[in-house]
């Protein structure tokens, strides 16, 4: 296994720091998360690419705008981002990829596996802060169907008040009952 050059742990924070600063970019709505997304190579421990939730027109969330604003820079639209993706593609979420749309658009997940089709690999790691809540869809089964594509599924711990915080934002309050 190659050396790292820089602190995994510590590199993860940060990039979880950026994430949650672009899930407070998102529109606070009763009806999304509001997510933060950043894909990294970590060979090379640079940003690929950003996202947030609803950055992009549509019902777009944070991991499918950074995918496609991504394939967007190289003249490419998403379905052909696999081949782009360089060998050690990561990505950092706020929260644990969507395994189901309500609005009928592909869920996350979905684009994450689509991935693994390059040359390179595709995405190999999903770095998230929480788990995604029951809100919206029931249990996210998402994480296993990562697992059991090969992607490692990596908790980022530390996080999780404030995530929940920003991606409710828009929501109702237990006190606004």
């Amino acid at each position: 296994m190659a050396e790292s050059s820089y602190d995994l742990a510590e590199s993860a924070k940060s990039y979880m720091r950026l994430a949650i600063k672009l899930a407070k970019q998102s529109p606070p709505k009763p009806t999304n998360f509001c997510v933060g997304a950043i894909l990294v190579d970590e060979v090379e421990n640079k940003v690929l690419s950003t996202g947030f939730t609803l950055e992009l027109p549509g019902n777009t969330h944070a991991e499918q705008c950074c995918l496609h604003k991504f394939a967007a820079e190289h003249g490419k639209p998403e379905e052909d981002i696999a081949d782009l993706l360089p060998r050690g593609t990561v990505i950092y979420t706020t929260m644990e990829p969507c395994g189901k749309r309500l609005s009928g658009n592909l869920p996350c997940i979905d684009r994450i596996l689509s991935t693994r089709n390059g040359i390179n690999g595709g995405i190999r790691t999903v770095y998230h802060g929480v788990s995604e809540p029951e809100t919206f869809i029931g249990q996210n089964t998402g994480r296993a169907r990562l697992e059991a594509a090969g992607i490692q599924c990596v908790h980022v711990s530390g996080f999780e008040p404030e995530i929940l915080e920003v991606a409710t934002a828009g929501h109702p309050r237990k006190e606004d009952a």
